[in-house]
């Protein structure tokens, strides 16, 4: 493995292209504690000191900016708006038909989609900024739990320079992301969030070592192992339906006769289901927290919300949340692969499955294969999210238990893609890869 490593930074393209990405991975966890203007960096770390976190849906925006939030520095969103507005753009192709036919258009079409997603994203940034620098003031971002006030003089110029520094950090970290895609190695954005949750992991780990001890480490580390190997193992299963293409002229040339597969991974959501599922759960306490008086007894609803729907440690909370995992697996996968279109394609180029006929026999034979095998991985999908909320009851480790959840999904799918992007490479120019 050292000797592949060596032979990747011999080579003077692929050498120029990683220290490229080590160097905006550099610069973007240096943002991350560069504190935003009007921010006091000494009350900050104070409320950290004291052990106040954040809650709900913004547990994962500080997961996701590598814990930039609570610091409150230029980095504090994160990518999550950028990955907030590429989900957006997605699902708006199903329901505007403009979408989609940019998506069909091809390369023209898709960059179109790409700067929409980019407009979006600076949107999204500049609502984000407005409601972190909102909590920030009132001190809802530490659960109220810290006294010392975050921002200290808090006049209009510097709150609207703190939200214009936050949403200009998201597209910086956005620019980024999409420089590293270009002139570095694997996807700039999915290689960001990967360096903000790993920058996560030693925090977590040392947190649960002076809590509970060396043994109750040692077997945390035992049980990432196992999470790590059943997640790599699913992440890498596919069903590959054999597919036929029939010989065909084209001008004086025979094409055609050729044997492929389409591979139907088990995991097609990704981890998109769980992004959905726990902001589902956020928006009822959110709901409550709008509806409870500030003098008197709150409605039973509230009180009903409050014990069942925002305790992670709560079984109600966890049944609701696996199934909502599910649902939303089953719903993404099925706005994200269209066995009707697959069919018609492998009908014009003269593509048939073997022992089922073209056109609409296709289609239902697909739409069959994928509701089974998309089974497997709802259910794997919502395992391995309840294992935080496991954790939290058997260790009282936090909600970013790091083997677990989004966190081992994002972190084993980058690893994965970006080994095989390096291993490419190598291959091109030597007849050995990173991988044997």
């Amino acid at each position: 493995m050292l000797s592949a490593i060596g032979r990747a930074f011999r080579t003077p393209d692929l050498r120029r292209k990683l220290l490229f990405t080590l160097g905006i991975i550099t610069i973007f966890r240096m943002g991350a504690f560069i504190p935003a203007p009007g921010v006091d960096y000494g009350n900050v770390q104070q409320c950290l000191a004291l052990g106040a976190t954040s809650g709900g849906l913004y547990e994962f925006v500080n997961l996701f900016s590598g814990g930039a939030l609570l610091q409150v520095s230029i980095f504090a969103l994160g990518i999550m708006p950028y990955i907030t507005a590429s989900i957006i753009v997605q699902l708006l192709r199903v329901v505007i038909p403009h979408f989609q036919a940019l998506y069909e258009e091809g390369a023209q079409g898709q960059s179109k989609l790409t700067q929409y997603t980019r407009y979006l994203t600076i949107a999204l940034g500049l609502l984000n900024a407005t409601t972190v620098v909102s909590l920030a003031r009132t001190g809802a971002l530490f659960n109220n739990a810290c006294s010392v006030p975050i921002i200290p003089d808090d006049n209009i110029i510097t709150i609207l320079l703190l939200i214009i520094t936050l949403t200009a950090g998201t597209g910086l970290i956005m620019w980024m992301g999409e420089l590293v895609t270009e002139k570095g190695v694997g996807n700039g954005m999915s290689l960001l969030i990967f360096t903000s949750i790993a920058a996560g992991f030693p925090s977590s780990l040392g947190a649960i070592l002076s809590a509970q001890g060396w043994t109750v480490f040692l077997a945390v580390l035992a049980i990432g192992v196992l999470v790590v190997a059943l997640v790599i193992f699913v992440e890498q299963s596919q069903r590959r339906i054999p597919v036929q293409y029939a010989k065909r002229m084209v001008g004086r040339r025979t094409v055609g006769g050729t044997n492929t597969y389409i591979p139907i991974k088990v995991n097609m959501a990704g981890v998109i289901p769980v992004i959905f599922a726990s902001s589902m759960l956020y928006l009822p306490s959110l709901i409550a927290q709008f509806n409870t008086p500030a003098n008197g007894a709150p409605p039973e609803w509230v009180i009903w919300i409050n014990n069942y729907l925002t305790s992670g440690d709560h079984p109600f909370y966890m049944a609701v949340y696996f199934l909502l995992i599910v649902f939303f697996t089953y719903f993404y996968v099925s706005i994200t692969f269209n066995p009707e279109e697959v069919s018609e394609n492998m009908k014009k180029y003269g593509g048939f499955i073997p022992g089922i006929r073209a056109g609409r026999p296709t289609a239902e034979y697909l739409q069959y294969v994928l509701s089974r095998i998309t089974l497997p991985g709802a259910l794997y999908l919502g395992f391995v999210a309840l294992i935080p909320l496991i954790a939290l009851v058997l260790v009282g480790a936090n909600a970013n238990f790091p083997f677990g959840g989004t966190s081992i999904l994002i972190m084993v799918g980058v690893g994965l893609e970006t080994v095989k992007q390096i291993d490419a490479q190598l291959q091109q120019r030597h007849y050995e890869g990173l991988l044997r």
